[in-house]
């Protein structure tokens, strides 16, 4: 179990290299497909479409081919499709392979998180928030990266075909030895296509309001420094690079803190936090204090989508399909939040947008509690050889 352990969080690290090396050469990539900044925004919306309309299929898959050879080949075709954004030559291809970047994303995301609540479900201690802090540190690695081949005036095509190339024999090597799970003879195969089960509808609530707040910090908080606190442009950029340092280093940190508290004390707690750096943020009148409260916005949300994955898949006969129901709709959040920050800002100021986020935070505290299955709200003690019902291995 400690090797499937190490095997799923270095897909986990495989999978954030891709989405690290493709952000860092937007720019680049704007360019060479001659699109203006309105085109961009409308291509940057293909990911997110692809991936709520390709999640549902990763359960079927999984339980066709096994989550093994699954895992294989999803995470292949995500590592592959990095190298598809830089060939396109104009907006029409751009948001083709945009799009199927994006389904792949899914597929592989839905995937990976399902072996990872077998295995956390199979050790009996909370590990998902681990697991998410391995992606952001991928992510991180693969913008590193990135940063590097711009700074050196690369051309994106060569840089994304050798990422590719070096992540998905990582990813190969990795699944080598994640969980071979397999359904039982008497399983039923999942539908193709379904809508969310009842219980991902209210997880994936909770997970929407956390995705929503990271989001607004993510492409605004920037924007918040410059345009509301007059800071210079390297101040503001520092902001979005410390929300993303807190959030990576309380991921990593957090399964310590919830299998000594819970998932539910946690969620409450960050939720709190969430919503105290919210408040700092719509009342600073310094950009040291707004950059405060993005730091704590970060520290609050970053545990809250792991556990709400790990939720989902003990809440139901079938993890996957949870999983996928819950990633849906927190991809949806993610694909709302800036234009919605972007459109109240544009109608009143940014100070009221950052009041929803605010109050989506309080959400997080008040909410918490449907993330609590079974008798406890932190991961149940199984033999190797019980798992969560579904598919075994």
């Amino acid at each position: 179990m400690r090797r499937a352990r190490y095997a799923v969080a270095a897909v986990f690290a495989v999978h954030g290299g891709v989405t690290g090396s493709f952000a860092t050469r937007v720019p680049w990539i704007q360019d060479h497909a001659s699109v203006s900044a309105g085109q961009l925004g409308l291509a940057l919306a293909f990911p997110a479409i692809g991936a709520s309309l390709a999640m549902p299929l990763a359960s079927r898959i999984t339980h066709t081919f096994g989550a093994r050879t699954a895992m294989r080949g999803l995470i292949s075709l995500w590592t592959l499709a990095l190298a598809l954004p830089s060939l396109a030559p104009n907006l029409y291809t751009l948001c083709l392979a945009l799009f199927v970047y994006g389904a792949t994303a899914g597929m592989a995301d839905v995937a990976m998180n399902a072996l990872g609540v077998e295995v956390e479900n199979r050790l009996g201690k909370s590990i998902m928030s681990g697991l998410h802090g391995m992606w952001s540190a991928g992510a991180l690695v693969g913008s590193a990266a990135g940063t590097l081949a711009a700074h050196l005036g690369s051309d994106a095509r060569l840089h994304h075909a050798l990422a590719a190339a070096v992540l998905t024999a990582l990813g190969l090597i990795a699944c080598q030895w994640v969980l071979d799970l397999r359904p039982t003879e008497d399983e039923e195969p999942p539908p193709r296509f379904a809508l969310p089960p009842r219980s991902a509808l209210l997880i994936g609530a909770v997970g929407f309001c956390a995705v929503f707040a990271e989001g607004a910090a993510l492409d605004w908080s920037a924007v918040y420094l410059r345009d509301r606190l007059d800071s210079s442009a390297g101040l503001a950029a520092a902001s979005t690079t410390g929300f993303m340092l807190t959030m990576a280093i309380a991921r990593i940190a957090g399964d310590a803190v919830v299998n000594r508290f819970g998932s539910v004390r946690t969620v409450r707690a960050g939720g709190v936090l969430a919503a105290l750096g919210g408040l700092l943020v719509v009342v600073a009148n310094h950009p040291v204090v707004a950059m405060t409260g993005f730091a704590l916005m970060g520290l609050g949300i970053a545990v809250v989508v792991p556990l709400c994955f790990a939720a989902a898949g003990r809440s139901g006969p079938n993890p996957s399909q949870a999983i996928a129901g819950v990633a849906t709709i927190t991809y949806t959040s993610g694909l709302v939040a800036p234009s919605a920050i972007g459109g109240l800002a544009q109608a009143t100021s940014l100070v009221v947008s950052f009041g929803l986020v605010t109050v989506l935070a309080c959400g997080l505290a008040v909410f918490a509690g449907v993330l609590r299955t079974g008798d406890r709200d932190r991961p149940k003690v199984s033999r190797p050889d019980a798992a969560v019902p579904g598919p075994r291995s």
